[in-house]
Protein backbone atom coordinates (compact mmCIF):
# COMPACT_ATOMS: atom_id res chain seq x y z
CA UNK A 1 0.00 0.00 0.00
CA UNK A 2 1.78 3.40 -1.03
CA UNK A 3 0.34 6.47 1.09
CA UNK A 4 1.77 10.16 1.13
CA UNK A 5 1.67 13.53 1.98
CA UNK A 6 1.39 15.96 -0.25
CA UNK A 7 2.31 19.81 0.56
CA UNK A 8 4.72 22.21 0.23
CA UNK A 9 7.61 21.99 2.25
CA UNK A 10 6.75 18.35 3.76
CA UNK A 11 10.25 17.83 4.98
CA UNK A 12 9.61 17.87 8.30
CA UNK A 13 6.15 16.71 9.08
CA UNK A 14 5.51 13.69 11.13
CA UNK A 15 3.10 12.09 9.16
CA UNK A 16 5.33 9.79 7.47
CA UNK A 17 6.81 8.17 10.73
CA UNK A 18 3.21 8.52 12.44
CA UNK A 19 1.06 6.25 9.94
CA UNK A 20 4.51 3.81 9.00
CA UNK A 21 3.30 3.29 13.06
CA UNK A 22 -0.22 2.59 12.22
CA UNK A 23 0.77 0.37 9.44
CA UNK A 24 2.99 -1.76 11.08
CA UNK A 25 0.72 -1.79 14.22
CA UNK A 26 -2.06 -3.22 11.71
CA UNK A 27 -0.21 -5.33 10.17
CA UNK A 28 0.02 -4.41 6.88
CA UNK A 29 2.64 -3.57 4.34
CA UNK A 30 3.35 -0.26 2.93
CA UNK A 31 4.83 2.97 2.59
CA UNK A 32 3.80 6.58 3.68
CA UNK A 33 6.16 9.32 1.28
CA UNK A 34 6.35 12.72 2.09
CA UNK A 35 6.11 14.39 -1.46
CA UNK A 36 7.67 17.89 -1.65
CA UNK A 37 4.88 19.75 -4.30
CA UNK A 38 5.12 23.05 -5.42
CA UNK A 39 1.71 24.92 -6.76
CA UNK A 40 3.08 24.29 -10.25
CA UNK A 41 3.58 20.89 -10.08
CA UNK A 42 0.14 19.65 -8.22
CA UNK A 43 -2.07 18.51 -10.76
CA UNK A 44 1.13 16.56 -12.17
CA UNK A 45 1.27 15.18 -8.45
CA UNK A 46 -2.34 13.93 -8.87
CA UNK A 47 -1.84 12.29 -12.13
CA UNK A 48 1.12 10.18 -10.22
CA UNK A 49 -1.18 9.70 -6.94
CA UNK A 50 -4.40 8.57 -9.19
CA UNK A 51 -1.79 5.80 -10.93
CA UNK A 52 0.33 4.77 -8.02
CA UNK A 53 -1.08 5.07 -4.88
CA UNK A 54 -3.86 4.10 -2.13
CA UNK A 55 -4.06 7.49 -0.73
CA UNK A 56 -2.90 10.84 0.44
CA UNK A 57 -3.13 13.90 3.13
CA UNK A 58 -3.00 16.99 1.41
CA UNK A 59 -1.81 19.94 3.67
CA UNK A 60 -0.79 23.74 2.91
CA UNK A 61 -0.50 25.37 0.45
CA UNK A 62 -3.53 22.90 -1.30
CA UNK A 63 -5.73 22.34 0.99
CA UNK A 64 -8.14 24.34 -1.10
CA UNK A 65 -6.68 24.60 -4.78
CA UNK A 66 -6.80 20.88 -4.94
CA UNK A 67 -10.73 20.46 -5.01
CA UNK A 68 -10.21 21.48 -8.72
CA UNK A 69 -8.43 18.35 -10.10
CA UNK A 70 -10.40 15.62 -7.56
CA UNK A 71 -13.60 13.67 -9.39
CA UNK A 72 -15.59 13.32 -6.35
CA UNK A 73 -15.69 15.40 -3.17
CA UNK A 74 -17.65 14.38 0.16
CA UNK A 75 -20.18 16.77 1.59
CA UNK A 76 -18.39 17.33 4.09
CA UNK A 77 -15.14 18.32 2.57
CA UNK A 78 -17.65 20.72 -0.20
CA UNK A 79 -19.01 22.34 2.94
CA UNK A 80 -15.81 23.32 4.45
CA UNK A 81 -14.49 24.42 0.99
CA UNK A 82 -10.81 22.40 1.74
CA UNK A 83 -9.82 19.18 1.40
CA UNK A 84 -7.12 17.03 3.61
CA UNK A 85 -7.50 13.52 2.66
CA UNK A 86 -7.54 12.06 -0.80
CA UNK A 87 -9.21 7.93 -1.61
CA UNK A 88 -7.60 7.14 -4.67
CA UNK A 89 -10.84 3.81 -6.07
CA UNK A 90 -9.88 2.41 -9.24
CA UNK A 91 -7.75 5.26 -10.27
CA UNK A 92 -10.80 8.14 -9.01
CA UNK A 93 -9.41 10.40 -6.60
CA UNK A 94 -12.21 11.49 -3.82
CA UNK A 95 -11.90 14.25 -1.72
CA UNK A 96 -12.16 14.19 2.20
CA UNK A 97 -11.82 16.12 5.65
CA UNK A 98 -10.86 14.36 8.43
CA UNK A 99 -9.67 17.61 9.93
CA UNK A 100 -13.15 18.61 11.32
CA UNK A 101 -14.03 15.54 13.09
CA UNK A 102 -10.04 15.79 14.15
CA UNK A 103 -10.20 18.85 15.68
CA UNK A 104 -13.37 17.52 17.58
CA UNK A 105 -11.81 14.11 18.41
CA UNK A 106 -8.74 16.07 19.96
CA UNK A 107 -10.88 18.50 21.72
CA UNK A 108 -12.98 15.98 23.49
CA UNK A 109 -9.90 13.63 24.38
CA UNK A 110 -8.67 17.05 26.30
CA UNK A 111 -11.69 17.23 27.73
CA UNK A 112 -12.84 20.47 26.52
CA UNK A 113 -16.57 21.60 26.03
CA UNK A 114 -17.45 23.84 22.83
CA UNK A 115 -21.47 23.38 22.84
CA UNK A 116 -22.91 26.66 23.34
CA UNK A 117 -19.13 28.43 23.99
CA UNK A 118 -17.92 31.63 22.25
CA UNK A 119 -14.91 30.43 19.80
CA UNK A 120 -12.47 32.37 17.96
CA UNK A 121 -10.76 31.25 15.02
CA UNK A 122 -7.14 32.88 13.97
CA UNK A 123 -7.36 32.69 10.35
CA UNK A 124 -9.50 31.73 7.54
CA UNK A 125 -7.60 28.95 5.25
CA UNK A 126 -8.14 25.21 4.73
CA UNK A 127 -7.45 24.55 8.68
CA UNK A 128 -9.36 27.76 9.26
CA UNK A 129 -12.58 26.82 7.66
CA UNK A 130 -12.97 23.09 9.20
CA UNK A 131 -12.07 24.17 12.72
CA UNK A 132 -14.96 26.36 12.18
CA UNK A 133 -17.31 24.21 10.55
CA UNK A 134 -16.49 21.82 13.38
CA UNK A 135 -17.47 23.93 16.20
CA UNK A 136 -20.41 25.45 14.33
CA UNK A 137 -21.53 21.84 13.80
CA UNK A 138 -21.02 21.44 17.53
CA UNK A 139 -22.94 24.18 18.83
CA UNK A 140 -20.48 26.54 19.37
CA UNK A 141 -20.99 30.35 18.35
CA UNK A 142 -18.34 31.07 15.84
CA UNK A 143 -15.98 34.58 15.20
CA UNK A 144 -13.35 34.79 12.25
CA UNK A 145 -10.50 36.97 12.58
CA UNK A 146 -7.58 37.16 9.63
CA UNK A 147 -5.25 39.85 9.27
CA UNK A 148 -6.32 40.05 5.21
CA UNK A 149 -9.94 40.50 6.33
CA UNK A 150 -11.18 39.59 2.50
CA UNK A 151 -10.60 36.14 3.21
CA UNK A 152 -12.16 35.93 6.68
CA UNK A 153 -15.12 37.58 4.90
CA UNK A 154 -15.45 35.29 2.43
CA UNK A 155 -15.16 32.50 5.00
CA UNK A 156 -18.07 34.04 7.41
CA UNK A 157 -20.24 34.58 4.35
CA UNK A 158 -19.87 31.08 3.67
CA UNK A 159 -20.52 29.42 6.49
CA UNK A 160 -22.80 32.18 8.60
CA UNK A 161 -20.13 33.28 10.92
CA UNK A 162 -19.36 36.30 12.58
CA UNK A 163 -16.75 38.26 11.26
CA UNK A 164 -14.23 40.22 13.37
CA UNK A 165 -12.22 42.99 12.12
CA UNK A 166 -9.00 44.98 13.57
CA UNK A 167 -10.62 47.08 15.64
CA UNK A 168 -12.86 44.37 17.51
CA UNK A 169 -10.13 42.09 17.64
CA UNK A 170 -9.35 42.63 21.67
CA UNK A 171 -12.71 42.74 22.94
CA UNK A 172 -13.58 39.59 20.78
CA UNK A 173 -10.43 37.82 22.39
CA UNK A 174 -11.26 39.04 25.69
CA UNK A 175 -15.02 37.78 25.47
CA UNK A 176 -14.59 34.35 23.88
CA UNK A 177 -14.31 31.00 25.86
CA UNK A 178 -12.55 29.35 23.63
CA UNK A 179 -9.73 30.76 21.12
CA UNK A 180 -8.18 29.08 18.53
CA UNK A 181 -4.89 29.71 16.49
CA UNK A 182 -5.14 28.12 12.88
CA UNK A 183 -2.54 30.35 11.36
CA UNK A 184 1.12 29.79 10.82
CA UNK A 185 1.95 32.41 13.22
CA UNK A 186 4.41 30.39 16.09
CA UNK A 187 5.25 27.54 13.29
CA UNK A 188 7.62 30.25 11.41
CA UNK A 189 8.90 31.83 14.14
CA UNK A 190 8.46 30.21 17.78
CA UNK A 191 9.26 33.67 19.36
CA UNK A 192 6.06 35.00 17.60
CA UNK A 193 2.78 35.01 18.66
CA UNK A 194 -0.76 35.89 16.05
CA UNK A 195 -1.75 38.08 19.10
CA UNK A 196 -0.36 41.55 20.69
CA UNK A 197 1.58 41.11 24.08
CA UNK A 198 -1.06 40.44 26.80
CA UNK A 199 -4.39 40.08 24.94
CA UNK A 200 -5.77 36.66 25.72
CA UNK A 201 -8.99 35.32 25.98
CA UNK A 202 -10.60 34.15 29.31
CA UNK A 203 -10.97 30.56 28.59
CA UNK A 204 -9.22 28.01 26.31
CA UNK A 205 -6.44 28.29 24.30
CA UNK A 206 -6.17 26.17 21.30
CA UNK A 207 -2.92 26.55 18.63
CA UNK A 208 -3.10 23.49 16.00
CA UNK A 209 1.00 24.30 15.16
CA UNK A 210 2.67 20.89 16.13
CA UNK A 211 6.25 22.06 16.60
CA UNK A 212 6.90 23.47 18.64
CA UNK A 213 4.53 21.90 21.00
CA UNK A 214 4.27 24.62 23.01
CA UNK A 215 3.93 28.10 21.26
CA UNK A 216 4.88 31.12 22.38
CA UNK A 217 1.20 31.62 22.54
CA UNK A 218 -0.01 28.68 24.65
CA UNK A 219 3.12 29.34 27.39
CA UNK A 220 1.63 33.20 27.51
CA UNK A 221 -2.06 31.59 27.86
CA UNK A 222 -0.54 28.61 30.12
CA UNK A 223 1.53 31.31 32.19
CA UNK A 224 -1.94 33.33 32.85
CA UNK A 225 -3.33 30.01 34.29
CA UNK A 226 -5.82 29.17 31.05
CA UNK A 227 -6.29 25.94 29.52
CA UNK A 228 -4.11 25.29 26.34
CA UNK A 229 -4.48 22.45 23.96
CA UNK A 230 -1.33 21.87 21.19
CA UNK A 231 -1.57 20.73 17.89
CA UNK A 232 -0.82 17.15 18.24
CA UNK A 233 -4.13 15.81 19.00
CA UNK A 234 -5.84 17.01 16.03
CA UNK A 235 -2.45 15.89 13.69
CA UNK A 236 -3.18 12.49 15.21
CA UNK A 237 -6.96 12.31 14.62
CA UNK A 238 -7.16 13.32 11.63
CA UNK A 239 -4.10 10.92 10.29
CA UNK A 240 -6.05 8.41 12.40
CA UNK A 241 -9.02 9.13 10.18
CA UNK A 242 -7.80 9.57 7.16
CA UNK A 243 -5.89 6.25 8.20
CA UNK A 244 -9.52 4.26 8.16
CA UNK A 245 -10.78 5.94 5.33
CA UNK A 246 -7.63 4.25 3.14
CA UNK A 247 -7.89 1.01 4.95
CA UNK A 248 -11.01 0.43 6.21
CA UNK A 249 -9.25 -0.37 9.34
CA UNK A 250 -9.20 1.86 13.30
CA UNK A 251 -5.82 2.29 13.66
CA UNK A 252 -3.39 1.76 17.18
CA UNK A 253 -4.17 5.91 17.79
CA UNK A 254 -1.68 5.35 20.69
CA UNK A 255 1.00 4.15 18.51
CA UNK A 256 0.41 6.55 15.87
CA UNK A 257 0.80 9.09 19.05
CA UNK A 258 3.95 7.55 20.59
CA UNK A 259 5.68 7.96 16.90
CA UNK A 260 4.36 11.38 16.39
CA UNK A 261 6.08 12.30 20.07
CA UNK A 262 9.22 10.66 19.23
CA UNK A 263 9.50 12.99 16.11
CA UNK A 264 9.00 15.70 17.61
CA UNK A 265 11.68 14.82 19.90
CA UNK A 266 14.51 13.93 17.86
CA UNK A 267 13.45 17.00 15.71
CA UNK A 268 13.93 18.95 19.43
CA UNK A 269 17.09 17.14 19.38
CA UNK A 270 18.52 17.60 16.29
Amino acid sequence: MKLGLIGFPVEHSLSPAMHEAALRAAGLEGTYLALETPPAFLRARLQEVRREFAGVNVTVPHKERVLDYLDEISPEARAIGAVNTIVCAQGRLIGHNTDAPGFISGLDEAGISYRNKKALVLGAGGAARAVAYALKKGGAQVAVYNRTQSRAEALCNAMGLRLVTEPLLAAAVQGCDLLINTTSVGLKDPSSSPLPPGLLPRGVVVDIVYNPPTTRLLLEAQQAGLIILGGLPMLVWQGALAFELWTGIKPDVQAMYEAARAGLQSASIS
